[in-house]
């Protein structure tokens, strides 16, 4: 199978179908973690090479809702409404990518603008039910393949609780317990190993 990995400069996904037999190809504009066969290059320029999967995890910068109140015009003015603009950019990407003649299609986003603005997700899914002890809560819009099938559910690790606000006394886990820094970004948009396998072995499997 031709496997396009669009948006991944990890590799992660990638080698775990290469691992499998496939033919498989990450791209991003950054260059690849994990050396291997790797597009450096605007991943729209490549939607029509051919590829019988493509598994995307476009930018979730200006789509998550984890942002939503940078988009207060009345406290933020023209910085609220600049990313307003980035927001309909990145959604007119993300249906760029959705509309690419490619058999099967799965695109990775967390909770946010495309579950109101476009559609409800197939399925959502948590590092912790792939075996990894981590939560992270990742949507998944998929076309022509099946649900992922959870392959090892774990107990997710706690890092600490709340003390005030309306969290207060809620246990913070790790994706929310990571401190601001110049390469945040990077490790939130890591995919999970546990995840990764799990796509590989069970959508690596369908003809």
């Amino acid at each position: 199978m031709k496997v396009f990995i669009a948006c991944e400069f990890s590799g992660i996904v990638r080698e775990e179908f290469k691992k499998l037999g496939h033919d498989a190809w990450s791209c991003d504009i950054l260059p690849t973690e994990i050396p291997g066969q790797h597009i450096q290059d605007d991943v729209l320029k490549h939607l029509d090479d051919g590829w019988d999967l493509m598994i995307a995890h476009p930018p979730c910068t200006f789509l998550s809702n984890a942002g939503i109140g940078w988009f207060n015009e009345e406290r933020y003015g023209d910085k609220a409404r600049q990313r307003k603009k980035n927001r309909i950019e990145a959604f007119d990407f993300v249906m760029s990518l959705a509309n690419a003649n490619i058999k099967k299609i799965v695109i990775e986003n967390p909770t946010g603008w495309l579950n109101s603005h476009w559609r409800k997700p197939e399925q959502i899914i948590q590092p912790w039910q792939f075996g990894d002890t981590e939560s992270k809560r990742t949507c998944l819009w998929i076309k022509n393949l099946k649900p992922l099938l959870h392959t090892n559910i774990v107990k997710p690790k706690i890092y600490g609780y709340y003390k005030k606000g309306k969290k207060k006394g809620m246990p913070i886990y790790g994706n929310s317990y990571l401190k601001f820094s110049e390469d945040r970004w990077k490790i939130r948009s890591r995919t999970f190993i546990g995840i990764a396998k799990a796509m590989a072995e069970q959508w690596g499997k369908t003809k």
